[in-house]
């Protein structure tokens, strides 16, 4: 619990940051929808002009365009998706590779405590972090959804069931990153594996929907949870999210078992 509490302590800038950010990136982006609206014609037959492949690039479909609130809604999240995988890929790289890279395992190590304590401790710690973050998001999702539709009709389960989602994309992403800082020899960059995750795995996701690959569909989470296939069908399509579920499971399983037995570097 100590652990706990200390691991959470160090994150308390970070949560502030990362949440200001991220909520005043969908609340600016939202602002944007009444001025769409003023033109809805001429940005109409601009969504229009555009090939389905153009579209599918970015999330978006005819049957739910951007000059509709909650198909706006649904770009915006397909974007604050990134931020919020960084954040997760984030915290899994760095939580378990600082006292190795800051040359402290020694120290760590000597404490009355086990490695199953301490992977547990870090995880609850970062997931905790990530948690904090969601709540913000939500009630950003909701106000700009309250202040800047503009009038329209608002799906609100709709809208709940894609911010559901962003607890499935922190957790693959945590869960993923902590496992590659086991297996990796030494992090020499947490930022470049955070940054390469989280937009990897977006360009992955894009060109799945562009070319219309599902096999590409069925290696990232942005294409499990979809925000405008979502927000269309009003439910997760299941089965492709449970291998997000998978993932999650084996990462942080195989993660634990790996860091009971790995030669960790001291002074």
């Amino acid at each position: 619990m100590n652990m706990y509490k200390f691991e959470l302590k160090m994150f308390k800038r970070s949560i502030l940051i990362w949440g200001s950010a991220i909520s005043f990136g969908l609340i600016f982006y939202m602002m944007f929808f009444p001025l769409i609206m003023v033109e809805n014609d001429a940005m109409d037959q601009v969504m229009q002009s555009f090939p389905e492949e153009f579209l599918a690039f970015f999330g978006m479909n005819a049957s739910l365009t951007f000059t509709n609130v909650m198909g706006y809604f649904g770009l915006t999240m397909s974007f604050i998706y990134i931020p919020v995988a960084i954040q997760a890929a984030l915290y899994g790289i760095s939580i378990l590779s600082v006292e190795e890279r800051e040359f402290t395992a020694d120290f760590l190590l000597s404490k009355p405590v086990s490695r199953s304590q301490i992977y547990i401790s870090k995880f609850l710690a970062a997931l905790t972090a990530l948690v904090i973050v969601n709540i913000v998001v939500w009630i950003s999702g909701y106000l700009s959804l309250l202040f800047f539709s503009s009038g329209l009709e608002v799906d609100y389960l709709g809208a709940t069931l894609v911010l559901c989602s962003l607890i499935f994309i922190q957790l693959f992403f945590l869960t993923l990153a902590m496992l590659i800082s086991v297996v990796v020899k030494k992090v020499t960059s947490v930022i470049g594996y955070a940054m390469g995750l989280g937009f990897g795995m977006f360009i992955l996701s894009s060109f799945g929907q562009m070319l219309s690959l599902d096999i590409l569909k069925l290696f990232t989470p942005y294409s499990h949870f979809e925000p405008i296939s979502i927000l269309v069908d009003k439910t997760f399509n299941f089965p492709i999210v449970l291998i997000s579920v998978a993932v999650i499971i084996i990462s942080f399983s195989l993660g634990f078992y790996l860091y009971q037995r790995k030669n960790i570097k001291a002074l």
